[in-house]
């Protein structure tokens, strides 16, 4: 009988235990489950977030560093240009505006835009450029007939005027040709060594342009726009016959549009080239005028200099010595030594970005690279040029220092792919 009854104990205690085992097996199966579903989301969440962060890192350099010596360099230029902008523009400044810090004031907004701008696109990933390389293109023709439609400025049609600042349509156009011939040398390399694919684009192109400057008119702008055609031809494996044929030819242009006078602008540049310090006639003298206070300014500078701020043909002697004249200043106030230092440190800017071109990973980033730092080069050389009286008068702006929203700009924006080009360079060893 005692038997019986335990069993039957043991039996009603196995049964009352039978439900809440199974519950709690039931429970952890649930909870197992519901772990597993946790999982998957957050892998599926991880996933997402893996794509998502690789479309990011694809059209942005991230995590990517910088070439930081010309990064030094693009900025320790511009920080001098602007300050010597500001020696050279003050006393014009408050002569015109009653206030000597108006172009400084508007200088150092459009350099902080363009340092915004040139980060910006140092992190873009320069290759989507290709895509939009013939848009680019587009949109300069578009500007270059644009400013028709505008006002002219000093007799001549240049800008397209957007109320705070204007936009010279010529430094959209040298950007766009550098572009297009970047992409179309890298994409069509293996025929660019024929006419068909080496010479007719970027001559059409060329002629195209030449054609809206010359009725601007932008004299200037035709030769730098040509020389960096040019320069991209060769750099893509263009053929020298074709620049003897081409240059004949457009020498032949040329002179028959000085025959028949329609080189009016230009020829008015030329009479005074070379004679700006030679007494020649009243009206000679007058034309000279500016180039002559150049040469002044850098002659008065010495070996060492003025001082900074204390240039004497700022005074109203030289006209706008805040724009193309402003390494006339610069030579005035600190002296041979000084603007040595300054060319230097161009000529170190220039190294420097052929280097990220030559160590760029694709063709493209290499013409692109080159063609933008030898605008740059192209630029410094020709502006030196004109303030010594050895080229024409023509307007010709001097890189990181000459007044100027949309050259500045510009120039800070070409200078921010430059360093996104770097980004996937092979700089290591440099």
């Amino acid at each position: 009988m005692d038997l019986t009854h335990t069993n039957t104990k043991r039996r009603n205690r196995q049964s009352h235990h039978m439900p809440i085992e199974r519950s709690q097996k039931l429970a952890a199966t649930g909870k197992a489950a519901a772990e597993a579903d946790a999982l998957s989301s957050r892998r599926q969440r991880q996933t997402r977030d893996r794509n998502t962060a690789g479309k990011i890192r694809k059209l942005f350099r991230v995590g990517a560093g910088i070439d930081m010596p010309f990064l030094i360099l693009v900025l320790v230029l511009l920080v001098c240009g602007v300050i010597m902008m500001f020696s050279a523009s003050y006393p014009i400044a408050y002569y015109e505006q009653e206030n000597s810090y108006f172009y400084l004031f508007r200088q150092g907004g459009f350099a902080l835009v363009g340092v915004l701008v040139m980060f910006a696109m140092s992190y873009l990933n320069y290759e989507y450029l290709k895509k939009v390389s013939l848009l680019v293109l587009g949109a300069g023709f578009v500007a270059l007939v644009a400013v028709f439609f505008f006002p002219s400025l000093t007799g001549v049609h240049r800008w397209i005027e957007f109320g705070l600042f204007n936009l010279q349509a010529s430094e959209i156009m040298k950007f766009a040709i550098i572009l297009f011939l970047a992409h179309w040398g890298a994409y069509q390399h293996k025929k660019t060594n024929t006419i068909k694919y080496g010479a007719l684009p970027p001559l059409i192109i060329f002629v195209v342009t030449a054609v809206l400057l010359f009725f601007e008119p932008h004299y200037s702008g035709i030769v730098i726009i040509g020389i960096l055609t040019a320069l991209m031809v060769i750099l893509y494996g263009g053929k020298i016959r074709w620049f003897v044929i081409i240059g004949s030819v457009l020498v032949g242009v040329v002179l028959i549009l000085a025959v028949t006078g329609k080189l009016g602008y230009a020829m008015e540049r030329m009479d005074g080239w070379g004679k700006a310090l030679e007494y020649v006639d009243d009206e000679m003298w007058d034309q000279t005028f500016q180039t002559r206070n150049s040469l002044y300014a850098i002659g008065s500078g010495g070996l060492m200099g003025l001082g900074l701020g204390q240039s004497r043909q700022k005074y109203l002697y030289l006209p706008e010595p805040q724009n193309d004249f402003i390494f006339a200043i610069v030579c005035e106030e600190l002296g041979l030594i000084g603007a040595l230092v300054v060319l230097t440190l161009f000529g170190l800017l220039i190294w420097r970005g052929f280097v990220i071109a030559m160590r760029a990973k694709d063709r493209f980033g290499t013409l692109l690279a080159a063609g933008l730092t030898a605008q740059i080069g192209i630029q410094v050389v020709l502006n030196i040029f004109v303030i010594t009286d050895w080229m024409p008068n023509t307007g010709i702006s001097l890189p990181f220092f000459s007044y100027g929203g949309s050259s500045l700009i510009m120039i800070l924006f070409q200078m921010g792919i430059i360093l996104s080009i770097s980004r996937t360079a092979n700089m290591s060893k440099i």
